[in-house]
């Protein structure tokens, strides 16, 4: 086709437009570190016998990420929490939302340093996306050290920020998980 000089502007710039995005997107689902999962459509509703489906299905919506509220999936061992908490990194990653998941070792782990200029840098990475997915929480015990780590994560982010936390042990009994 014979195109004119603003019509092929215009179509250099929707080109551009849609490669900027697609690489937007790929950049977060990569940082995000969500691997592999089943899609909520896979999920089975009717085990376990006592999920608050509206909850979930609230959550999927994103509306606590842009109030800065935070979420905790609480439930037994192979229940699926870990399932819907990469279901809503996706869903949050695909809205365009900046999305970082880790297991609470994991993190913790790699707070875990002897320099506390190097701590500070990687505790600001920990501030930065708009949720943080921290994947069970309780699966192990911590020292204090390990439980002051996380609380600085935590503290970094409050209320300004959300976090998704998924746990096998009721808030009553963290202090079983992290002493003091």
């Amino acid at each position: 086709r014979r195109w004119s000089p603003l019509n092929m502007l215009e179509e250099i710039a929707r080109a551009e437009m849609e490669d900027k995005t697609r690489r937007s997107l790929e950049t977060r689902l990569r940082t995000a570190k969500i691997g592999r999962f089943k899609l909520m459509a896979d999920f089975d509703w009717n085990w376990p016998k006592k999920i608050d489906r509206d909850l979930i299905e609230r959550a999927l919506t994103l509306d606590f990420i842009p109030e800065g509220r935070n979420l905790i999936i609480i439930g037994a061992n192979g229940l699926g929490k870990t399932m819907i908490l990469k279901n809503i990194a996706h869903a949050a990653a695909l809205a365009g939302y900046s999305v970082s998941c880790r297991t609470a070792s994991d993190l913790i782990s790699n707070l875990d340093c002897d320099s506390p200029a190097l701590r500070r840098q990687k505790l600001k990475l920990y501030a930065r996306p708009s949720l943080l997915c921290i994947d069970e929480v309780g699966y192990l015990s911590y020292d204090s050290n390990a439980a002051d780590l996380l609380y600085e994560v935590v503290n970094s982010r409050y209320e300004r920020k959300s976090i998704l936390i998924t746990t096998n042990r009721a808030l009553k009994d963290w202090n079983l998980v992290f002493p003091n």
